[in-house]
């Protein structure tokens, strides 16, 4: 998949996620993550995407021991922390309550991207 279709993948992404946490069916979690509107989705998309070029592989590296130990694991943490990096420098239009609702955010689209890629690599 390629750099632009996988900015617009992640903010639909985005925009999915931060409008099932508006909803009832979120429960507890009901407005634990907010995007305010589709331009901040594709922001956030591009700001993850250049701090996951950057910053992700020097992180990577200092926590290469307890990746490790964990058995890949901690590669989760990582996500969420790319994540919280991207709200600090977006701004109060793109925010999580908690750091578990960003490590819940973190795990929900991994999979989603690990589907949406998978499909694009079969056609």
């Amino acid at each position: 998949m390629h750099f632009w279709s996988r900015i617009l993948v992640n903010a639909a992404i985005f925009l999915a996620l931060a409008g099932f946490f508006q909803s009832q069916l979120a429960g507890s979690y009901q407005y634990a993550f907010y995007v305010s509107g589709v331009g901040i989705a594709l922001l956030a998309s591009f700001v993850l995407a250049l701090l996951n070029a950057v910053v992700k592989p020097i992180f990577f590296i200092l926590s290469l021991p307890i990746t490790i130990l964990t058995l890949g694991l901690f590669s989760i943490v990582l996500n969420a922390a790319m994540l919280e990096l991207t709200s600090y420098f977006v701004g109060a239009n793109f925010a999580f309550k908690s750091f578990g609702v960003t490590l819940l955010v973190a795990v929900v689209m991994a999979i989603f991207n690990a589907i949406i890629n998978d499909h694009f690599a079969r056609n």
